[in-house]
This record gives C-alpha cells, sequence and structure tokens, in this order.
C-alpha cells in the first residue's frame, strides 16, 4: 500500500512505472499510465488498482440503533430523518430514499401515556432511537432502553440550546436563556443532563401532575410548529419578546378550565370534567377512562352503565324544553302578551320575535322555548288555531327541533 493514497479520476496521468503490473481502473497510454476509474491508487501484490472510495448503499435492519433528527410532528407521530446507523462499517453509508425516514408513534416514545408525539420531542431534536420494522415503512422506538431518546434539544422559544432540569415535576429540561420549560423523552446520553438520574427526570410509569395535565396536547390540539420552525433562522438568534416575558409559547398563562362536578356513569364514584355533563352521556373518572382505553372494564359494568345511560336520556328527553314556532302574528303583538299567553300552560325559558331590519317592525312571527317538555305540547294543543289580536295564530313545535328528532329516527 502507498503511503499517502492518491486521489484519481478518469483521465489522470499517474506517477505508476508503465512496466508495472496494472490492475482494476487502469491502462497503459502512449504518455504513461492513466487512471480509467475514480478512486485512489492502491498497490497490493505488486499490482496497482484503483479502488473505489464511494461507501456502499446501507440498509436497514430490524434491531438497528439510528441517529436522527424529528422532521416533522403530526399528532399520534413522529417522522424521523435518519442521519445515521449506529452500527460497525454503517455510520458512513448512505440509505436508499424509502429508508431515509422512520416513524415513531406515541406508544414507542417511552413507557408513559402521551396524548400527542410533540409532548415527548419537538421538531430538530436529535435524538438515538432503535428500528423495530421496515417494510412497508420504517417503525423506530425510543422506550426500550434508556440510552434511547432526545440527544440534542433547543427552545422552542428562543432557539438556544436545552438543559436538562428536576426543578419542577414533569418538566425535565430548562432554557438557560429564557425562561421555557417542558418535557422530552430523554437519552442517558443527553449532551447536557448535568449528572441528573436519567429514570428519575423522564418519570415513566407515572402519572403526569395537574399542571403538566393542562398542557398536553390532547387530541392533537397543539401548534407542534414551533417560533424556530424554519431552517433559516439558524440554530441560536435573538429572544423574541414574546419569549422573553411569557412563560413559554405553550399557553401557561391561558386560564384554567373550568372543571364540573359530576358522578362517573361506570362506577358510581363522584368526579370532576372539564365541560357541562349531559344526561344520557356516559361520563367517567379517570379510572374508567383508563380501563376502557385499554379494554379490561368489566363487561357486567358496562352493560349496566348501558341501561343507565338508555334511563337518564328518556328522562332527558321527557324534560327536556320544546321550542315552538307561533306564525300569523298580528303586527302589533307585544312579547309581553305572548310571554303571559303561553305562561298559562308551562314556563317559558325563551323567546325571540324577528323584526324587520329596515322598518324595524315584528315580521308576524316568534320562537317560544318551554319547560319541560310537555308544557310545550300542551301548548300546541290548546293555541294552536285559537285567537290572539284579532287572528288565528299558528302554534307547532319548530322544524329544527323536527330535524333533529327526525336525524335521531334515522
Amino acid at each position: 500500500m502507498v503511503a499517502k493514497p492518491e486521489i484519481v479520476t478518469p483521465g489522470v496521468l499517474t506517477h505508476i512505472d508503465p512496466q508495472s503490473k496494472l490492475g482494476h481502473g487502469l491502462a497503459l497510454s502512449d504518455n504513461g499510465v492513466i487512471a480509467v476509474a475514480s478512486g485512489f491508487l492502491s498497490q497490493e501484490e505488486g499490482i496497482w488498482h484503483v479502488v473505489n472510495n464511494n461507501s456502499t448503499v446501507n440498509s436497514l435492519e430490524v434491531g438497528d440503533e439510528i441517529i436522527g433528527e424529528v422532521h416533522g410532528l403530526q399528532p399520534k407521530v413522529a417522522i424521523i430523518r435518519i442521519l445515521s446507523v449506529q452500527k460497525e462499517g454503517s455510520e458512513e453509508k448512505s440509505l436508499p430514499a424509502e429508508q431515509m425516514f422512520a416513524d415513531i408513534t406515541v406508544t414507542e416514545l417511552c413507557d408513559r401515556f402521551m396524548p400527542s408525539a410533540g409532548d415527548a420531542m419537538r421538531k430538530r431534536d436529535i435524538i438515538r432511537a432503535m428500528i423495530l420494522t421496515t417494510e412497508p415503512i420504517a417503525r423506530a422506538t425510543t422506550k426500550s432502553h434508556k440510552s434511547l431518546g432526545v440527544l440534542h434539544a433547543i427552545c422552542t422559544t428562543c432557539g438556544y440550546t436545552l438543559q436538562a432540569s428536576d426543578k419542577t415535576v414533569d418538566f425535565n429540561v430548562e432554557c438557560p436563556r429564557c425562561d421555557y420549560r417542558g418535557y422530552r423523552v430523554l437519552s442517558s446520553d443527553f449532551n447536557n443532563l448535568n449528572g441528573l438520574d436519567i429514570v428519575k427526570i423522564n418519570r415513566e410509569g407515572t402519572r403526569w401532575s395537574a399542571e403538566a395535565e393542562n398542557m398536553l396536547g390532547h387530541d392533537g390540539a397543539r401548534p407542534y410548529l414551533s417560533p424556530v420552525a424554519d431552517h433559516r433562522r439558524g440554530w441560536i438568534h435573538s429572544a423574541p419578546k414574546s419569549g422573553i416575558n411569557s412563560r413559554s409559547n405553550r399557553g401557561q398563562n391561558r386560564p384554567r378550565r373550568e372543571m364540573h362536578d359530576a358522578k362517573c356513569t361506570l362506577c358510581g364514584d363522584n368526579t370532576k370534567v372539564p365541560f357541562e355533563p349531559t344526561m344520557g352521556k356516559p361520563i367517567r373518572c379517570r379510572d374508567c377512562l383508563d380501563k376502557v382505553k385499554q379494554g379490561v372494564a368489566d363487561k357486567e359494568m358496562l352493560a349496566k352503565e348501558r341501561n343507565l345511560l338508555i334511563k337518564q336520556k328518556k328522562e332527558y328527553e321527557k324534560n327536556a324544553p320544546l321550542r315552538l314556532f307561533v306564525g300569523r302574528l298580528p303586527r302589533d303583538a307585544l312579547e309581553e302578551d305572548l310571554r303571559n299567553l303561553f305562561g298559562k300552560h308551562g314556563n317559558v325559558v325563551d323567546f325571540h320575535m324577528p323584526v324587520d331590519r329596515e322598518t324595524g317592525n315584528p315580521r308576524g312571527f316568534a320562537f317560544v322555548t318551554m319547560s319541560p317538555k310537555s308544557s310545550g305540547e300542551v301548548a300546541i294543543e290548546k293555541l294552536n288555531g285559537s285567537e290572539f289580536g284579532g287572528r288565528k295564530i299558528v302554534v307547532e313545535a319548530s322544524q329544527k327541533d323536527e330535524r333533529k328528532r327526525n336525524s335521531r329516527r334515522r
């Protein structure tokens, strides 16, 4: 072998003695030995060759560890652009186009409930992962070993390098320049681990704290594109005012959702939900919700819940308010007179009399909502065709309510 390999390309005149034995990639010309292939010169057993210096094409295999960059985030999937395959002899090899990307689903991020992929890693994070499948597409995981996970991350507010932190439960990274803090599924080789226990700060197998729960991307409701998503801004840039003056760009200053008291329709325990409970709709506490999602809920309890919901729905429909259409009203009809007329048959909970936009005069019809439903039905029976202000009025169920009932029947 020559001490310093000489790189050649086709047509280049080499220093090789024309009397030497020539092998692959070399040819004898009138001027001397020339290269007919690209590579570097090599001599083995007295024969000169041109050795190809291009790396061969790599191929992913199940179990390979890869280094990649988070290229994109979907509600349930992180898309990883593979930078390198971490096995001997493959680090510098290129990959075929169909294997340049791998998907990591939310169930393979870590041993913890992750509503969205953006709750464990963000765009441009550098990660280590292990290949699970290669067909029909490459899929990977970061939860099978503590060395898998995010190796390097930048602040989504100001673009500065993040460091590990255990100051706040469930928030294991923070920005030393602004006050951003968040969660990443960190590798034990994270570049700013600062001696912290990776198992402790990743908190795998535990529930989220109340503060973190309000910031999770439930149902994919998260703006995954951060202010530094555009690569043209560079890895480090001046912190924007929005990042300096606010807690973070993830909505920490938004008001807390109002919680409503309710009773679990599956186990009967008292609970709280972030929406107004509706009769006939399932309401489940956290434990029961987890059991249903995991498919381990007791069949007898589910059957009992179904019967309860049917009963509640019938009761709700029986007591639900009924919206009435009142037509053929005289032009001088007054709201007070109509309220008194319908109030004789039940409770009027809502009243609306449209007026002409140009003249401001009543348009000759109104909508009256009565509760419960039975009182509205009585009003239809007693008042439809009756005389009011010298005219026979029409009283019937609003077509909007009729369409709702018909759609339920279909």
